[in-house]
């Protein structure tokens, strides 16, 4: 799907749709650009057709959702799930083993560094939840992470993105 196509999408269903896209990106579903939606309500919000806290705040609120069910999947499935999802993905293994190390090693500052880097950032939810990690720090530093990461792709679209657009458009 190009750029213009995304862009209906977003006409069609409105803001829910930057929430239910980002949120499905965060539960590390193959096939949701969250990295084409925030910029594309960046657009938007430069455009007048939504405020631009409330396109970043719907980013972050789905990306807060995403994160918490991956969460609780590697905490009320533990271990059990997180290796028969391996057994079937093995060239994640070293992604996940890296996130845990980080967790491990640095607590709640690995998981905000994580929530930074592509690929680990989705995906350290779950071990997070495996390790038990105290919710409430969990969502505090999700949330600031998030908030970071979605801030950078929202605020390219808004001050970048209609140039952006138009050629590639």
């Amino acid at each position: 799907m190009d750029i213009s196509a995304w862009n209906n999408y977003l006409i069609q269903y409105g803001a829910i749709a930057v929430y239910v896209i980002v949120m499905l990106e965060y539960m590390n579903l193959p096939g949701f650009p969250a990295g084409i939606i925030m910029p594309l309500a960046g657009i938007w919000a430069s455009k007048g057709e939504i405020n631009f806290f409330a396109a970043l705040g719907l980013s972050v609120l789905g990306g807060l959702t995403g994160s918490l069910i991956l969460y609780a999947i590697g905490r009320f499935g533990g271990s059990v799930l997180l290796e028969k999802y391996l057994e079937k993905h093995p060239k994640q293994k070293e992604v996940f083993d890296r996130a845990l190390e980080k967790i491990r090693k640095h607590g709640c500052a690995g998981l905000f560094t994580a929530k930074l880097i592509p690929v680990i950032r989705t995906v350290i939810s779950i071990p997070a939840g495996v390790i038990r990690m105290e919710l409430i720090r969990y969502i505090v530093f999700s949330a600031l992470g998030i908030t970071i990461w979605n801030l950078v792709f929202v605020g390219a679209g808004y001050l970048f993105g209609e140039t952006v657009f138009q050629y590639l458009g």
